[in-house]
């Protein structure tokens, strides 16, 4: 079963890492993140990611001074149908402390996983294999479907 089948109809959480992929055509991963994204529009899938990417992905086009790509950013996560992203909320935050406490992750993973949760998210979308420690949500690694 591919990803786009265990994901299909379900409300999931996306990392930041699916997004580069996505909006600068990963070759390695395009094929496995399109899909995500074109499902995500025709919201066939709801989705939720929090500001922490949004900071993530502006770093590179700001420093290189990319503000066409740095705008792609900013339109998929601030403006595209059926994607949510949330600001770090005092629940989010107390729980991704409890995240960090349980499962020694790093903070923005923790916030990321953690806006999953609280947002009722069904699975959380990484690349970050690490992460598949994590048992309060569902866990894909995109290498996995590779």
């Amino acid at each position: 079963m591919g990803l786009i089948d265990e994901i299909r109809g379900k409300r999931i959480s996306i990392d930041t890492a699916p997004f580069i992929y996505f909006i600068e055509k990963n070759p390695d991963y395009i094929n496995l993140v399109k899909p995500i994204f074109s499902e995500i529009e025709n919201e066939e899938i709801d989705a939720v990611t929090s500001t922490i990417t949004l900071l993530e992905v502006l770093v590179l086009p700001l420093k290189l001074k990319r503000e066409i790509l740095a705008e792609q950013y900013r339109d998929i996560l601030l403006y595209t149908d059926g994607l949510f992203t949330y600001e770090i909320s005092h629940d989010i935050s107390e729980m991704a402390a409890k995240l960090r406490v349980k499962y020694n992750i790093r903070t923005p993973d923790a916030i990321q996983i953690a806006t999953g949760i609280i947002h009722n998210a069904d699975a959380f979308i990484t690349n970050d294999i690490s992460l598949k420690k994590v048992d309060d949500i569902k866990v894909f690694a995109l290498d996995d479907f590779l």
